[in-house]
């Protein structure tokens, strides 16, 4: 479970967790990650990386979407100079305001800067109002962030009530569209 509040700084070190599970074996151009942490945030880091890696597995994420296929890295591959093109990472707001710069967070939002979709901790732990099941809004944070770092840029409400794009940006309100469900290309 989700702790209540997220402290406004975790410790200021990100390290490299361990990925849960195995890559799938879809076939596309490969996109190699890596699921890091701060620490000191009081989540569950373990849960973290295992539902990140659930969502970027997913029939109906990037994969599939994009004809890609994400491949893990572990300590070892970095220790040996591979370099991811994606690093997912789960920060506190104070920590995200510094790796967002010069985007101004305010300490509420996440962001993607020089392939790091940078999580803020406060919106993974919590959500946003405007999602009614945290799971949903996870994955939604998850592949609009990681969609930046596939070269997706920001879309718009197609119109009210309708279902927003995955890469229209939801934290901050719909703009009068229905919170993003299932695929990533919906």
């Amino acid at each position: 479970t989700a702790p209540a509040k997220v402290p406004a700084s975790g410790d200021g070190k990100i390290r490299v967790l361990t990925t849960p599970g195995q890559d799938t074996t879809r076939k596309g151009a490969t996109k190699t990650f890596t699921i890091e942490a701060e620490g000191g945030l009081g989540i569950d880091l373990t849960a973290y990386a295992g539902e990140v890696r659930s969502i970027l597995s997913s029939d109906k994420g990037w994969e599939v979407a994009d004809g890609i296929h994400f491949k893990a890295l572990t300590p070892a591959d970095l220790d040996q100079g591979s370099v991811p093109d994606v690093r997912i990472t789960l920060a506190s707001p104070d920590l995200t305001d510094e790796l967002c710069a010069p985007l101004n967070t305010g300490g509420e939002v996440s962001c993607n800067r020089h392939g790091r979709a940078v999580i803020n901790a406060k919106r993974w732990a919590i959500g946003v109002k405007y999602y009614d099941d945290l799971t949903l809004y996870r994955t939604y944070l998850i592949n609009h962030e990681v969609g930046h770092g596939l070269w997706h840029q920001h879309a718009f409400c197609p119109g009210a009530g309708q279902k927003a794009p995955i890469m229209q940006q939801q934290t901050l309100g719909l703009q009068g569209c229905t919170a993003w469900p299932y695929p990533v290309t919906s």
